[in-house]
C-alpha cells in the first residue's frame, strides 16, 4: 500500500451516487419457482475453478504454397516458339560491376547480423495483469452486469418479516480439541480466486470505487474508522472487545478484537509490509507482533481454556487475517503461521461439516460461516485447503438449508432467519453456485427486501455485513438496491464528533451488547470497504474466460 491514504472519490455528499445507465427490470410478481424436485445443490462448481488461460499465444505465419501454371508467351516476332533461355554463364558476364559489389556487401552484413544480433536465447511473450491493465476504460455500467430475475424465478411476494430469533451466536463454552482424520487431496488453487484480493492497492481502489458506486462519504467513513481503532489500541499491540471507550462488549476477547481490527485495516490496503513511516504501518506491525505470539504450535490462537466469547470464533477471525496478510504480502513469514492455523481449522471441522462451541464437535452456520470465509481466504493467499473439507462445509448447508437452499436457520432444528440467509446464501458463493442459479437470486431478491434501515428492531449489522457481500458479487440490480441504502445509512449515523468519531454505536443493534463497540464498528467498515475489499466472485472467472 502507498503511504498516502486511499484517494476520495468526487463529491462530498452522503447521497451522493455516482451515474449508472437505467437498467429496466420486469415487474416480477408470483411465488418462488425453485428447481425441479430432485435438484440437488452442487458444492463445487468446477469450472470456478479453472486457472485463467494466457492471453497470449504464440503465432506461427502461415506457409502459403505457391500455386500456378506455366503460360505460353509469344515471342517478339509473332511465332510461337519461346526465346532461347539466358544461360547462367551469359548473365555473369554480361552484369554489371556494382552488382557484385552489393552482392558481397549484402552477404557480409547478413554475416554480421547473425553474428552480433540474435539472441542467446528465446524469448517468452507473457501476459501480466497488474494493476494497470485491463482497468483504464472501466465504468460503471460496465460492471454492472444485467442480472434480472426472470418472473417464473423470482419472488416478488417474500415480504419483510419479523424473523425469529437465533441463539446467541457469541457465547460459548471451552472443550477438548477433537481431531479428525483427514484426507489428503488438496484443491487446487484457480487463479480467479487469487486475484480476489488486488483490489486493494492504491490505484485498484480508486477504480473500483468508482465503478461500484462508493463516494467520498463512504472513504471518510473507512478512514475515520481506522483513526478510532488506532486510537484504541493498547500499548501491547491489541485491542479490546471491552474496550475502554464506551459501549464494550459484555465479555473480553483481545484475540477476536485484535483480528476484526486488523482486517478493517487490511480491508483498506494496509500492512505491516508498506512505508515504515506511515501511521498505519507502525499499527499493523505492531498489532501482528502481538498476535502471532498468541498462536501456539498447533496453531490455535485462544489462549488459557478461557470461557466467554467462543474460542473458534477467535480462531476463524485471526485465521482470516493472516491468510489475508500472506496473500497481501507473499512475505514468506507469513506462510507458515497461516498454512498451520487453517491445518488447525480443518483439523477441528465436526463430523457434521461445521464447528460450533467445542473444536472438532457440533456445528452451527454462524460459527460455520467464519470458518468458510478462512477456508476463502486461504485460497486466495494460494494455501493448501483440502477438498473434502469444502464439500463437508456444503453438505452441512444443506442440512440447514430451505426451499432447497433460498433460506438458511442458525442450525437444523430453527426457523430461518435473515442474517442466517445471508450467511448462508455467501458460502453457497463461495464453494461454487452460479450467478444464475435460481435458488441464489431468490435468496438474493429477500435480502434487497430487507435494506439497512436505522431503527430500533431492525439494526442488524451482522445481517447487513453478510448481505452486503452477497449483493456485492451478485452485482447488477441486487448491488444497487442494496448499495444506494447501505452507502448513505452507515456514514450517515457514524459518531461524528467526540472520543468516539469514526465509531458506530452499538446500541439498538441486534447483536450490540454481545459484540460491543468495536465489533459493530469493524464490520461497518467492511461493509464500507466492499467496493474494493474483494473483487466480485463472478468478475473473477469472466476473466477466467478471457475477457
Amino acid at each position: 500500500m502507498a503511504s498516502s491514504e486511499p484517494r476520495l472519490s468526487s463529491g462530498d455528499g452522503t447521497g451522493e451516487v455516482y451515474d449508472v445507465p437505467t437498467v429496466s427490470e420486469p415487474t416480477v410478481s408470483g411465488p418462488i419457482v425453485l428447481p425441479p424436485t430432485g435438484t440437488t445443490a452442487d458444492p463445487l462448481d468446477p469450472s470456478a475453478e479453472l486457472p485463467i488461460q494466457s492471453a497470449v499465444q504464440a503465432i506461427a505465419p502461415g506457409s502459403h504454397e505457391a500455386k500456378g501454371e506455366y503460360v505460353r508467351q509469344r515471342a517478339g516476332d509473332g511465332h510461337d516458339t519461346l526465346p532461347p533461355l539466358i544461360s547462367v554463364g551469359d548473365m555473369i558476364l554480361e552484369a554489371p560491376a556494382w552488382l557484385f559489389s552489393a552482392a558481397l556487401h549484402m552477404i557480409a552484413v547478413i554475416i554480421l547480423g547473425l553474428l552480433f544480433i540474435v539472441p542467446e536465447h528465446s524469448i517468452e511473450l507473457l501476459l501480466r495483469l497488474d494493476d494497470q491493465d485491463g482497468f483504464e476504460e472501466l465504468s460503471g455500467s460496465e460492471f454492472d452486469l444485467d442480472l434480472d430475475v426472470p418472473e417464473e424465478s423470482a419472488d416478488a411476494s417474500l415480504e419483510v418479516q419479523e424473523l425469529p430469533a437465533f441463539e446467541d451466536p457469541m457465547l460459548v463454552d471451552p472443550t477438548e480439541v477433537q481431531p479428525l482424520v483427514l484426507e489428503t487431496e488438496s484443491l487446487e488453487i484457480a487463479t480467479p480466486i487469487r486475484m480476489a484480493l488486488s483490489g486493494r492497492s492504491e490505484g485498484m481502489q480508486q477504480k473500483l470505487l468508482e465503478a461500484y458506486g462508493g463516494t467520498g462519504a463512504t472513504q471518510r467513513a473507512v478512514m475515520n474508522a481506522l483513526r478510532w481503532l488506532q486510537r484504541n489500541q493498547t500499548s501491547r499491540g491489541l485491542w479490546s472487545l471491552a474496550g475502554a471507550y464506551k459501549d464494550g462488549a459484555r465479555i473480553e476477547n483481545r484475540e477476536a478484537a485484535t483480528g476484526l481490527a486488523l482486517l478493517a485495516f487490511q480491508g483498506a490496503g494496509y500492512t505491516p509490509n508498506d512505508d515504515p513511516q506511515h501511521e498505519f504501518t507502525k499499527v499493523t506491525s505492531k498489532a501482528w507482533r502481538a498476535l502471532l505470539q498468541k498462536q501456539n504450535e498447533t496453531g490455535d490462537f485462544f489462549q488459557d481454556g478461557r470461557s466467554g466469547t467462543s474460542q473458534l470464533y477467535s480462531q476463524a477471525i485471526c485465521t482470516i487475517a493472516l491468510c489475508e496478510l500472506y496473500g497481501m504480502t507473499q512475505d514468506s513469514r507469513y506462510r507458515e503461521p497461516a498454512q498451520r492455523a487453517i491445518d488447525y481449522c480443518v483439523r477441528v471441522q465436526s463430523s457434521e461439516g461445521g464447528w460450533r462451541y467445542y473444536p472438532g464437535s457440533d456445528s452451527d452456520l454462524s460459527v460455520t460461516g467464519w470458518f468458510a470465509m478462512a477456508m476463502q481466504s486461504a485460497r486466495m493467499a494460494g494455501l493448501e485447503v483440502p477438498s473434502p473439507t469444502l464439500m463437508r462445509i456444503s453438505g452441512y448447508l444443506d442440512s440447514v438449508g430451505s426451499r432447497r437452499g433460498v433460506f438458511y436457520s442458525y442450525r437444523p432444528v430453527n426457523e430461518a432467519t435473515a442474517s442466517m440467509t445471508a450467511e448462508g446464501l455467501l458460502c453457497r458463493q463461495y464453494l461454487g453456485w452460479s450467478q444464475s442459479d435460481d435458488r441464489l437470486r431468490s435468496g438474493a431478491n429477500y435480502l434487497i427486501k430487507n435494506l439497512p434501515t436505522w431503527k430500533k428492531g431492525d439494526r442488524d449489522v451482522y445481517y447487513w455485513y453478510y448481505a452486503t457481500q452477497v449483493c456485492h458479487h451478485m452485482e447488477g440490480k441486487y448491488w444497487r438496491t442494496w448499495n444506494d441504502a447501505m452507502k448513505v445509512v452507515l456514514p450517515k449515523h457514524q459518531e461524528q464528533a467526540g472520543r468516539e468519531r469514526g465509531s458506530w454505536d452499538p446500541k439498538d443493534d441486534e447483536w450490540g451488547n454481545e459484540g460491543g463497540r468495536l465489533f459493530v464498528t469493524c464490520l461497518s467498515t467492511f461493509m464500507l470497504e466492499v467496493y474494493y475489499r474483494h473483487l466480485p466472485i463472478y468478475k473473477a472467472d469472466i476473466l477466467s474466460s478471457g475477457l
